[in-house]
């Protein structure tokens, strides 16, 4: 019945169907191929979902579409560009410190790619930016979504093995923070090389307090995220309910851009995708249910540590593995059937467990802009797309972007190489912090 729950699994897989229905009509096969009770499927479903912490996904993601319809992509990328638009690439920069901002409201890394790239693709190509350029620098900023808390994909890898999503939380600031600098080191770079524009002068004290005004009240909501959480004041859940407070009413009479058909459409959004993301950890419990029934886990830590109980090469295969799923499967789907099952393997090596769920999640958010399933690479390329079309160009294509992105992608996984084996910037950090 194992055979069946896999070959079923992967042939529904095969012919399209989503990856929340193909788990569960792979658990229901093994359930009648196996004689239990249907109705074990019913309470594994339920219990998927029994969980307090599970209830910041809609909250931040409400929270940060009422603060995008608000205007948040340009007070942002406005107040970055006037604190970094002087220097060579400034454009580059702010779109870099932009992310970094946003990824502390809307905590997803798709929704950064289209809510800022909307906004800095074209503003960058029509200060004479190249494209694939310009889509490079979204597509890989985006990643620090998930890295920088709030995070969805961390709060679904802490809630289902039962780990601290605040402990998660604060061990992904530092390597968040390093994916920055390492980006806006790039874009330096590649800035000289190609000599790209920049503002003729520095932008004056009146006009940087100007556009920080403008942006203060999105940075104020990442101050309640952080502190609020790290100080143990809210729990997670508590703060995203905070924050959708917060973010009702900086949009609707601050920014004065939220009306009640707005608010309807970002309740209609949450909705959805939140839905979705509930269904597929429902199905996902289920079906970890029975690898964790027919020993599952316990087989693919031995049969790994029968090759080697090296600590740093056991990392070295999980991470290469990793980079070849996260090109291939969706984030969320990926740490949901392969977390709890790697989650034994690297703590019987010695690797804690906060950091290793740092490490799962920064493998699959970079396949995020890696072909063949690149959501955020193929989103950036369609806006891409659209823009050079719109000044006269022939198109964006993804091979171009692809090459362009290669320098952002180095920098990436070599944080991601330290993040692996120094532990003392996730769960070092967290520890600190925690006061533990």
């Amino acid at each position: 019945m194992v055979a069946v729950l896999f070959i079923s699994f992967v042939i529904c897989l095969a012919v399209g169907v989503p990856v929340a229905f193909s788990l569960g009509i792979a658990a229901v096969l093994y359930f009648l191929g196996s004689g239990m009770p249907i109705t074990q499927f019913a309470q594994r479903f339920f219990a998927g979902l029994d969980s307090f912490t599970l209830l910041c996904i809609p909250g931040f993601t409400f929270a940060g579409n009422l603060m995008n319809q608000g205007g948040i992509s340009d007070k942002l990328l406005g107040f970055a560009d006037a604190m970094v638009g002087h220097l060579s690439g400034g454009l580059a920069y702010a779109n870099v410190l932009a992310s970094m901002v946003f990824a502390g409201i809307s905590g997803t890394a798709l929704s950064d790619t289209v809510s800022l790239g909307g906004v800095e693709i074209p503003m960058m190509a029509k200060q004479g930016y190249d494209v694939p350029f310009s889509v490079a620098v979204t597509a890989a900023s985006s990643c620090m979504g998930p890295i920088i808390p709030p995070s969805v994909p961390m709060i679904i890898a802490a809630t289902m093995t039962g780990l601290s999503v605040s402990k998660m939380f604060m061990a992904g600031i530092v390597p968040g923070i390093l994916m920055g600098g390492g980006m806006c080191f790039v874009c330096w770079w590649e800035s000289k090389k190609n000599h790209y524009p920049k503002r003729d002068k520095m932008s004056s004290l009146k006009e940087i307090l100007h556009e920080g005004k403008e942006a203060i009240w999105a940075i104020i909501m990442v101050g309640i995220i952080l502190f609020g959480i790290m100080g143990g004041v809210m729990t997670p859940t508590e703060a995203s309910i905070v924050c959708i407070a917060y973010g009702t009413i900086v949009s609707a009479f601050i920014y004065k851009k939220l009306d009640i058909p707005t608010f309807y459409s970002c309740l209609k959004a949450t909705l959805s995708s939140a839905s979705a993301i509930m269904g597929l950890v429902a199905f996902a419990n289920v079906f970890a249910y029975i690898m964790t029934k027919e020993r599952i886990p316990n087989m693919i830590a031995d049969s790994m540590l029968s090759l080697t109980s090296n600590k740093y090469i056991i990392l070295l295969l999980i991470n290469l593995f990793l980079v070849f799923v996260g090109m291939f499967m969706e984030t969320i789907a990926a740490i949901l059937i392969l977390f709890p099952v790697l989650l034994q393997l690297a703590t019987a090596v010695g690797v804690d467990p906060i950091q290793f769920g740092i490490i799962v999640v920064m493998n699959l958010v970079l396949g995020l802009c890696t072909p063949p399933v690149g959501v955020c690479l193929f989103a950036a390329t369609s806006i891409g797309d659209r823009t050079s079309r719109e000044m006269g160009g022939n198109g964006n294509k993804l091979s171009e972007n692809v090459i362009a992105l290669i320098p952002f992608m180095i920098s990436n996984f070599t944080v991601l190489a330290l993040t692996t084996y120094v532990p003392a910037l996730t769960v070092g950090v967290a520890n600190f912090i925690s006061g533990k």
